[in-house]
C-alpha cells in the first residue's frame, strides 16, 4: 500500500493506508464518527480525525503496529504521524454501538486485498442523528442530512426512522424528513 501525501491527504486516504497497515498486522478496527461523514460526502465535510474502535485494545501492540507506519502516541488514545498536520487518529474502546444499538454490523471494503470496515451510510446517518438526539448538537444533523443527500440510494430511511423512534428522537426525523422533501 502506498503512503499518502502526508501535505494533503484525505480521510479516505488515511484510513486506507492505517486500517489496512492494522489488519496486516492482525488489528481490526471500524471507521466510526465524522471521517466516516467525510468520506460519505467526498470531503464536502472535514472532520479532522479518525476514529477507529479496534477489536482488540492491546494498547502496546496497537502503538506499536501505528508506529511502523510513522504514527506517534500523542494521549492515551490518540496518534499523529509527524507529516500530516491536519488528521490525526484516535483508538476509542468498543464495542461499535449507535445508541441503544448494539450489535453494529458495519460494511466492508476491499482495498488491495484487505477488508476494512466502515459504518454504513445508514448507520453513519444514526450515528451523527445520536449527537443532536441525545446532546442536541446542531452540526450531528446537518452531518446526517448531508449523508442523506450525497449518499441517497445507500440509505435506508424507514430503518432510520425505526431506530429514531426507539431512540426518543422522533421530531430528529421528522426534521430529517421534512429538509429532505425541500
Amino acid at each position: 500500500m502506498q503512503e499518502p501525501s502526508w501535505k494533503n491527504c484525505t480521510e479516505e486516504e488515511v484510513w486506507h493506508y492505517v486500517a489496512w497497515h492494522l489488519e496486516g498486522e492482525g488489528i481490526r478496527s471500524v471507521l466510526v464518527g465524522g471521517a466516516v461523514v467525510a468520506i460519505y460526502t467526498s470531503g464536502l465535510y472535514r472532520s479532522g480525525d479518525l476514529d477507529m474502535v479496534p477489536d482488540d485494545w492491546g494498547r502496546s501492540r496497537l502503538s506499536e503496529s501505528l508506529a511502523k507506519i510513522g504514527f506517534i502516541a500523542t494521549k492515551s488514545r490518540y496518534y499523529k504521524h509527524p507529516e500530516c498536520s491536519h488528521l490525526f487518529l484516535e483508538f476509542p474502546r468498543g464495542p461499535v454501538e449507535i445508541g441503544e444499538q448494539y450489535p453494529v454490523v458495519p460494511d466492508e471494503i476491499t482495498v488491495e486485498g484487505r477488508k476494512l470496515l466502515i459504518l454504513s451510510p445508514t448507520d453513519s446517518v444514526k450515528d451523527r442523528l445520536a449527537g443532536y438526539i441525545h446532546w442536541k448538537t446542531r452540526s450531528y444533523f446537518d452531518q446526517a442530512l448531508l449523508i442523506c443527500r450525497q449518499q441517497k440510494m445507500r440509505v435506508n430511511l424507514h430503518e432510520i426512522k425505526d431506530w429514531c423512534s426507539k431512540e426518543g428522537g422522533t421530531e430528529a426525523f421528522e426534521e430529517l424528513e421534512d429538509k429532505l422533501s425541500d
